[in-house]
């Protein structure tokens, strides 16, 4: 009740504005209906909240952070209880520079020894990323005490962003198996056993559909059979 009564409050122009941002990094808020603005950071391997004036490509400076271990290093550990501890490191981090949701960690299977962004994915294995990331997910979302932290994960990108050339562009054609028992186990894994706060969608269409507007993804997977409760956002600038 408490939210619908909130919701009350707001224009339709407000409701429509709520579906994007503020600023880059920043959500809209409105105080006057007890609204706060958030503050998003990416946070795959540490806090990057940029000083001043925030944009997408990371140009100007950030907030002096700790660089924690890449994701690819952090499951070649094979420990998640050390990236459970890594988790509550960072999420302490993030409440100290008032982020309240951390953009990662980033869990897409490595298909490609070229894709830019195999060091912040755990591995080509689904069950190491799928473990790794669900170990990370608790460690930021609750606190020594076991209460719920107050600072949101993000699982990336869903689903099947296995290269970076074109990747806002591209068109991953796969089977259903395959889909089922590769790219979209570690995310299984992550959902059902850390439930995060937050789903990041991918830009890539998957069998010539946007991953974005994917409801069989997005909806009869990700909140039907998984049972995710969390909040789905699409990447950067996917749709304008």
């Amino acid at each position: 009740m408490k939210h619908a009564n909130i919701i009350t409050k707001l224009t339709l122009e407000q409701k429509c504005a709520l579906l994007s941002g503020e600023t880059v990094f920043t959500t809209r808020g409105y105080k006057n209906a007890g609204i706060p603005s958030i503050t998003l950071s990416d946070g795959p391997n540490g806090v990057r909240k940029q000083a001043g004036a925030a944009d997408h490509l990371g140009l100007n400076p950030s907030v002096p952070a700790t660089c924690f271990p890449t994701a690819a290093t952090v499951a070649c550990s094979w420990d998640p209880a050390l990236g459970e501890q890594l988790g509550q490191a960072m999420g302490e981090e993030a409440a100290a520079q008032e982020v309240s949701v951390l953009l990662g960690p980033g869990l897409n299977t490595k298909r490609s020894p070229l894709c830019g962004r195999n060091f912040e994915y755990y591995s080509e294995d689904p069950l190491i990323s799928g473990e790794a990331a669900a170990s990370e997910t608790k460690g930021v979302q609750t606190k020594a005490d076991g209460t719920y932290s107050g600072i949101g994960v993000t699982l990336k990108h869903f689903a099947f962003n296995n290269q970076e050339q074109q990747r806002m562009g591209s068109n991953s054609v796969v089977s259903e198996r395959a889909a089922r028992e590769i790219y979209l186990k570690g995310f299984e894994i992550g959902v059902e056993e850390a439930q995060p706060d937050y789903i990041m969608s991918s830009y890539n269409m998957v069998n010539g559909y946007p991953t974005f507007e994917n409801y069989g993804l997005l909806t009869t997977m990700l909140r039907d059979e998984w049972g995710f409760e969390g909040f789905v956002m699409t990447d950067w600038y996917s749709i304008s």
